[in-house]
């Protein structure tokens, strides 16, 4: 009896519960440290240091040239054609079809990340570039010149939403490698076509890319798009996606 009460007081402890939650959910944590506030804590320093210099961080133009002087003709093309693909504007078609098919199959879970996500990286990137105000390269005469402004790069914060899109809504699934090769190197594949017509900074494209993978992974891990089975906790079936899950539902009742 002796023995059952101590540990009983133990589990009870502050301390006890401490080391039990870390020990469940030390996953999370860990994403949480490494998706999200990695590079938002990236983010925030390329945003602070191009605050106070306007003309980049000093290995921005050394990129940008050593990437210009592989120019021909024919990766001329190519850059162009990646930086169509890469439009934003070229995402909303794909992200609609996939909103679509979440909404027909009744998977509110998936649809609300998507819509959270995709939204929340446009208006981050809006506002990101109203308050910066930084200028685009002027180096060379561009094939395809920019107007706008060019802190944080659109194009790469849209090719991360996209491919991180894909990959949580994929995630229980084996296509999730699919997305995750390819998807690398489309991400990678816009990246250069920006640097490539001179259109960006490096710095602006690493912004784009912290600032997304922060925002995805971090909308992920409140909303969890790749739960699809909520565990029932008195024996009956499991319920699909469109059903809270169990600490949900006790969250909501107690407030």
């Amino acid at each position: 009896m002796e023995k059952v009460k101590t540990a009983n007081k133990e589990s009870q402890s502050p301390l006890s519960f401490l080391k039990n939650l870390l020990i469940a959910r030390w996953r999370s944590l860990l994403l949480l440290l490494i998706g999200v506030y990695l590079p938002l804590q990236t983010f925030e320093i390329l945003t602070v240091k191009i605050w106070q210099n306007q003309a980049g961080l000093p290995w921005d133009v050394p990129i940008l040239l050593a990437i210009h002087s592989t120019a021909n003709p024919q990766l001329d093309v190519l850059a162009v054609t990646l930086a169509i693909i890469g439009l934003p504007w070229t995402a909303i078609p794909i992200l609609g079809a996939i909103a679509l098919i979440l909404l027909l199959q009744k998977r509110w879970r998936s649809l609300t990340y998507l819509l959270t996500a995709s939204l929340g990286s446009i208006i981050i990137n809006r506002t990101a570039k109203e308050l910066m105000h930084r200028v685009r390269p002027q180096l060379w005469q561009s094939i395809a010149p920019e107007s706008s402004f060019a802190f944080p790069s659109a194009h790469a914060m849209t090719s991360i939403t996209l491919v991180a899109i894909l990959l949580f809504l994929t995630w229980a699934s084996s296509w999730r490698w699919l997305f995750l090769i390819f998807g690398s190197l489309y991400v990678i594949a816009i990246a250069w076509c920006r640097l490539y017509l001179g259109v960006h900074f490096p710095s602006d494209i690493l912004a784009g890319w912290m600032v997304s993978l922060g925002w995805t992974i971090g909308v992920s891990l409140i909303i969890r798009p790749y739960t699809t089975k909520a565990k029932s906790l008195d024996g009956e079936r499991p319920k699909d996606e469109t059903s809270l899950l169990p600490e949900e539902r006790k969250l909501i009742t107690e407030e």
